[in-house]
């Protein structure tokens, strides 16, 4: 007679079996969401073929090389920060239909839901990098450092992602109005036409520029593209850094705090 052994719910096994199977449940209702499609790919994808063919030639003229290296990076930066919003506003909705309360008293490891949603937010942004770079190399683009540097240039947005994933999670939890996830969506609006990757920083006005050269986004984008095109890789690598570790200690607290608070 066999018997089989199971590992004790608050185990390592457990924490990586219960995290592996919860982001897959997450990766499934993603892929069947149509807003989350939409704002992960559909949007991204046209959003590059749209500045490709209005904005392309005008920007390639002024930088001084193609703009597909200004604008894959953003593009895809852009679809990382939006899909985070999209998977915020589903996790309201399983909040409010008592979705984490009812996994809180199975035998699950309790670090498993907020592990399963930051693993299938890097699956997510590294999926969805996959196919714009895909899309971009139709127009054009290419990686000029070699395959280390794409390995890189793929790593970036995962991480900033991941963090900027931290920090609508907080903001999901914590505040249960969606004013708050509206807004955040604003502000990567405005992120989106005040950066490197729409235009270099020398066509904006002066007063403009500090801000535009140190905001998060703006760090990201230009270390993709140092990667995909060459220049200095160091100054904007340890920014990107910077601002990712900074969002995720300071939202880590407030995620733990606000997932106990929904249950």
């Amino acid at each position: 007679m066999s018997t089989t052994v199971t590992a004790p719910e608050n185990s390592v096994p457990a924490l990586v079996r219960h995290t592996w199977l919860q982001a897959g449940r997450l990766l499934t209702r993603w892929r069947r969401d149509p807003m989350t499609m939409l704002q992960s790919l559909a949007y991204p994808v046209l959003l590059l073929l749209m500045l490709e063919a209005v904005l392309g030639r005008q920007v390639s003229a002024f930088a001084g090389h193609d703009a597909l290296y200004g604008t894959v990076p953003m593009v895809v930066v852009m679809s990382a920060l939006l899909g985070s919003l999209a998977g915020a506003v589903t996790l309201g909705r399983e909040c409010a239909a008592g979705l984490p309360a009812r996994l809180w008293v199975l035998p699950v490891h309790r670090a498993s839901a907020l592990a399963s949603r930051f693993l299938a937010e890097a699956v997510r942004i590294a999926v969805t990098t996959v196919v714009i770079v895909a899309a971009g190399f139709v127009l054009g683009f290419r990686f000029q450092r070699g395959p280390l540097a794409a390995i890189g240039f793929l790593a970036v947005p995962v991480l900033f992602g991941v963090a900027f994933a931290a920090l609508v999670t907080a903001a999901a939890l914590m505040a249960a109005k969606t004013v708050v996830i509206e807004s955040i969506s604003l502000l990567c609006t405005l992120m989106l036409f005040f950066n490197p990757g729409f235009v270099p920083i020398g066509a904006y006005p002066e007063v403009l520029a500090p801000v535009i050269r140190n905001q998060p986004m703006t760090s990201a984008v230009e270390t993709m593209q140092a990667l995909a095109l060459g220049g200095a890789v160091q100054g904007p690598l340890l920014r990107t850094v910077a601002w990712s570790v900074a969002l995720l200690a300071v939202c880590a607290v407030p995620v733990i705090r606000g997932y106990r608070r929904a249950l």
